[in-house]
């Protein structure tokens, strides 16, 4: 009777090799390949022989698939790990680009920010007048 598989399990580990495989990629990209541990550096280069077989996205796939099914076993999932969950390596045409990102989140604080948003007084006006205030004060009762 083949064992059941942990859900719980799975869940930690496909996050694991998802975060993981990112954070690895990234930093290989950043030009840290030599300081990432041994184990990241053979799962990369797995990841570069499989790029150089099959595009980007399957490549990818593959590897964290991979990546999940070690996770999955370390950490005492009983028999085969369970197929990954569909938000594996999102498709790069639902990636927003980080200067879209930005451009978009100027967008939506310039159009919040509508007259009731604007200081009805510049702080340094408020400041001078404080300071007017004092004198005047000091000078009315001798201080």
């Amino acid at each position: 009777m083949p064992k059941r598989p942990s859900t719980s399990i799975a869940k930690k580990a496909q996050a694991k090799a998802e975060a993981d495989f990112a954070t690895w990629l990234m930093l290989a990209k950043l030009g840290s390949f030599n300081d990432l541990p041994p184990d990241a550096q053979r799962w990369l280069e797995d990841y570069r022989v499989r790029l150089a077989k099959v595009g980007e996205a399957e490549a990818m796939m593959a590897t964290i698939r991979a990546l999940y099914a070690a996770y999955y076993a370390d950490m005492g999932g009983e028999g085969e790990a369970p197929a990954l969950a569909g938000n594996v390596a999102a498709d790069r045409d639902n990636v927003v680009a980080l200067k879209e990102a930005r451009a978009a989140r100027v967008v939506r604080t310039t159009a919040s920010a509508g007259p009731q948003s604007r200081l009805p007084f510049p702080p340094l006006l408020i400041f001078a007048t404080l300071v007017a205030l004092i004198a005047a004060i000091k000078l009315a009762f001798g201080g």
